[in-house]
């Protein structure tokens, strides 16, 4: 496959390319707002589209492994966009916006996700080529386009194991948005869950056990993997064997347990999740110093080169840095306009000058910070699993202490446009931080087949563009149908709120440094945790020799993500350990792996994509519950009946995969 690839016909950034990668663009970022919005987890969209991709472009006979490259960047970096949905939904919740106005949100991914691309380009040297990162999921995809994409010496086997991947794309995504409809019309239950209070003896405290039965959660778990699974586990068991039933039994709190127990989860014990993910986001970023440096240096000497009539080896061949210093300097003008057009008709107003220019430092100092931060960790645990959530988190909090230092400055009172100014300018680094995050795992895959960096950089930025185009509209469809827990009511009577679980968290944040009361001791406790979780990481990974790990990030969202999620994402890791080792003796194993992942990636693709529809339904027909064919609340015979279809839908699926590949 090397020599096919070394001899194929360079035909890399083409315009079917960026138009197949910019409608892949728009499939994912869709599926991910809504699973974000629900679950508060998203996908990494790279082998899926580089499967599409592949099975596509094969009917152009020109077409080659790089041009795959090219689409599956685009989609890839247009379905990372939608972590925005982590900080931009808070702008609703505080009261601040109604809907989501279109240029303003289009322009926060935007502006946010084209300086992400900028600020990447000086770590790919010190992140991607000299750091021995292990970049699972680039490397992953990097396998998938040289086993399937057009060359001299391909395969027929490769040829169908092409074939088979689009078809379990497809099949699975089905199965899925159909186990879905079956939730919408009440002939399943979506969640299994049962509440109680300990014995006296045990200080009769409040807890519960609850698992969601979606497929989505289960898909993402198989993609997250064991390690980050069981990570994920373990939160939950800090958050509810542990917290939970400590702190209700403490404060004595009356009522029935589920109520009590999720009440304390919610407004006490999810602030220490938030403490546990801000200590290992500062982790992350020590550990990362030296390789910054690097990356800065590298960057330096090769334009040196370019300006000395060097030549540069093309796979050495990135935007130029002065181009990438113009485009930055560009964008950050464009953010400085959007910024005083938050300030209009506030009492920022005539403060707006130094708020602006304090904004864009903020924007560039912390944006290249957490660039690097998520950067690094998509090189460690993957993409899907890197630490935005925690940084979001962190960057809201340096966010509002400046908002508050503002206020003192230039005596201003608490205001929601306050809070609102420091949620914008947070978005703007989010959408930096997510970009970052992805588009180093795609250099890698770039990297392992021989692209241009320069080419894929710019394909970045069209997949950027495509992706904020789709956020937008797609928030505001979801935020009339749903609503958002915690902010204002749904149009649609009756409707479930959406949990938008860091959405909440982060505005919940900005209000409490804002306009005070935040407890800073529940997210002192949360750091301790996140010290103690570091420091058994640490010697895991020592005495185990890197076997095992206890990645803290993934303690910390397993404290602070609901329990239904929780729970079901680990035991997708789980699910794709066994099905993996089920396979692993088999002839086709690998095979069999990869259909694997595409099985998993269409359970997220096919339930997702059928949530963003049923929001439309709802709004149309302005029904909260369009598709209900039983009566609700069937109680315990509606539960058995949704565990055991669960069980059979998965168990179908998986055997279907294997059995799938073992025809390839």
């Amino acid at each position: 496959m090397t020599d096919s690839i070394a001899t194929s016909k360079r035909i890399e950034l083409t315009v079917r390319a960026l138009v197949l990668g910019s409608l892949l663009a728009v499939v994912f970022t869709a599926a991910n707002v809504y699973l974000g919005l629900q679950v508060g987890l998203t996908f990494a969209s790279s082998i899926p589209a580089a499967v599409i991709s592949m099975a596509l472009l094969r009917a152009f006979k020109t077409s080659t492994i790089w041009e795959n490259m090219t689409v599956q960047t685009v989609a890839s970096v247009g379905g990372a966009i939608s972590s925005i949905i982590f900080v931009l939904p808070g702008l609703v919740m505080v009261g601040w916006w109604t809907g989501f106005p279109f240029w303003q949100s289009f322009l926060i991914c935007a502006f946010g996700g084209i300086l992400g691309v900028t600020f990447s380009i000086p770590l790919r040297r010190a992140l991607v080529i000299n750091a021995a990162l292990p970049y699972p999921e680039g490397v992953a995809a990097a396998e998938v386009l040289k086993v399937g994409s057009r060359g001299e010496l391909e395969s027929e086997a490769a040829v169908r194991e092409n074939k088979a991947g689009l078809l379990t794309v497809i099949f699975s995504s089905i199965a899925s948005a159909g186990y879905a409809w079956l939730i919408a019309a009440r002939v399943f239950v979506g969640e299994a869950a049962t509440f109680f209070r300990l014995p006296a003896a045990l200080g009769g405290g409040a807890t519960g056990v609850s698992f969601g039965m979606q497929l989505a959660l289960l898909g993402a778990g198989h993609l997250v993997g064991l390690a980050v699974g069981l990570a994920m586990f373990t939160g939950f068991l800090i958050a509810w064997l542990v917290a939970v039933p400590v702190m209700t039994a403490m404060q004595g709190t009356p009522g029935e347990a589920e109520a009590v127990a999720i009440d304390i989860w919610r407004n006490q014990v999810r602030f220490m999740g938030a403490g546990a993910i801000g200590v290992a986001a500062i982790w992350t970023l020590l550990k990362l110093i030296g390789p910054l440096v690097g990356g800065v240096t590298s960057a330096l000497a090769a334009q040196r080169k370019r300006d000395s009539n060097e030549a540069l080896d093309r796979t050495e061949q990135d935007i130029p840095i002065t181009t990438v210093a113009f485009i930055s300097l560009g964008v950050l003008a464009a953010i400085a306009v959007l910024l005083w057009s938050f300030t209009n008709g506030t009492p920022l107003a005539s403060s707006a000058p130094a708020l602006v220019i304090g904004g864009l430092i903020y924007v560039v100092l912390i944006g290249f910070v957490v660039a690097a931060v998520c950067g690094y960790m998509a090189g460690l645990i993957g993409s899907s699993n890197s630490p935005v959530s925690g940084v979001g988190i962190l960057a809201i909090l340096v966010a509002s202490l400046l908002m508050v230092g503002a206020m003192t400055l230039f005596g201003i009172a608490a205001d929601p446009s306050i809070v609102a100014f420091a949620l914008s300018i947070t978005a703007i680094v989010f959408s930096i931080s997510v970009i970052s995050n992805d588009n180093l795992q795609d250099l890698k895959t770039a990297q392992l087949v021989g692209a241009t960096p320069w080419r894929q950089q710019a394909a970045l930025i069209v997949g950027v563009v495509a992706g904020s185009l789709v956020v937008p509209p797609i928030l505001d469809l979801l935020n009339t149908a749903y609503g958002f827990v915690g902010g204002p009511p749904a149009q649609v009577p009756d409707a479930e709120p959406l949990a938008a679980p860091q959405a909440t968290l982060i505005s919940s944040l900005a209000k409490g440094v804002i306009e005070g009361g935040l407890r800073w001791d529940l997210i002192g406790i949360g750091a301790l945790i996140g010290v103690a979780i570091i420091i058994v990481d640490e010697i895991l990974n020592r005495t185990s020799g890197g076997k095992r790990k206890l990645p803290p990030l993934a303690v910390g969202i397993g404290i602070y993500l609901p329990m239904a999620v929780t729970t079901t994402v680990a035991l997708g890791a789980v699910i794709g350990t066994v099905y993996n080792k089920w396979v692993a003796k088999s002839a086709y194993g690998e095979t069999a792996r990869r259909l694997g992942v595409l099985l998993a990636s269409g359970m997220i693709v096919g339930e997702s994509l059928f949530g963003v529809f049923l929001a439309g339904m709802v709004v149309g027909t302005d029904n909260a519950e369009p598709f209900g064919l039983v009566p609700p609340d069937s109680g315990w015979p509606a539960m058995i009946a949704a565990v055991i279809g669960f069980i059979a839908i998965v168990y179908g699926l998986y055997a279907w995969a294997r059995n799938k590949a073992a025809k390839v």
